[in-house]
C-alpha cells in the first residue's frame, strides 16, 4: 500500500522539489500552502506521514504540529520539521509539540526520503 506524505510549506520551489523527491521514491503526495490549510488538507484527505515548515503565514509549523497532535485521528501520525531553522531552541519547541523529526534545508533528497521511511515503518 502506498503511503501519503502531506507537504506543508509556502514555497512553491520548495513544494515541487519535495513532490519531485517523495513520488520519485514511491510516495502519494498532497500539499498544503500553509499550516491553515495544512489541517485542512489532512482533515479531508488524511496523510501516514507529515513534513511541515516552520515559518509560514496564518499558522506556523508549530500550530500544525499542536493541530495535528490534538486531533484523535492523527494523533501518533509522525510529523517531521523541514526548515531553515536550525536553532536548539526551536527544535526543541518542536520536539515538545509532538515533532518527530528535523531536518535543515535545504535538504538531500536521500537523507530525506530515508527519514521519512524511518519514521513511516
Amino acid at each position: 500500500m502506498t503511503k501519503t506524505v502531506l507537504t506543508v510549506d509556502d514555497s512553491r520551489t520548495m513544494r515541487d522539489m519535495l513532490l519531485m523527491a517523495l513520488e520519485d521514491a514511491g510516495y502519494r503526495v498532497i500539499q498544503a500552502v500553509d499550516g491553515v490549510d495544512g489541517l485542512e488538507v489532512l482533515a479531508a484527505n488524511g496523510a501516514d506521514i507529515i513534513i511541515t515548515d516552520i515559518n509560514m503565514p496564518r499558522m506556523d509549523g508549530f500550530g500544525v504540529i499542536e493541530g495535528v497532535r490534538a486531533d484523535p485521528n492523527h494523533r501518533h501520525t509522525p510529523v517531521l520539521v523541514l526548515t531553515t531553522e536550525s536553532d536548539a531552541e526551536k527544535k526543541a519547541r518542536a520536539r515538545a509539540a509532538g515533532a518527530t523529526g528535523w531536518i535543515v534545508k535545504p535538504f538531500d533528497p536521500v537523507k530525506l526520503v530515508d527519514a521519512v521511511r524511518r519514521v513511516a515503518a
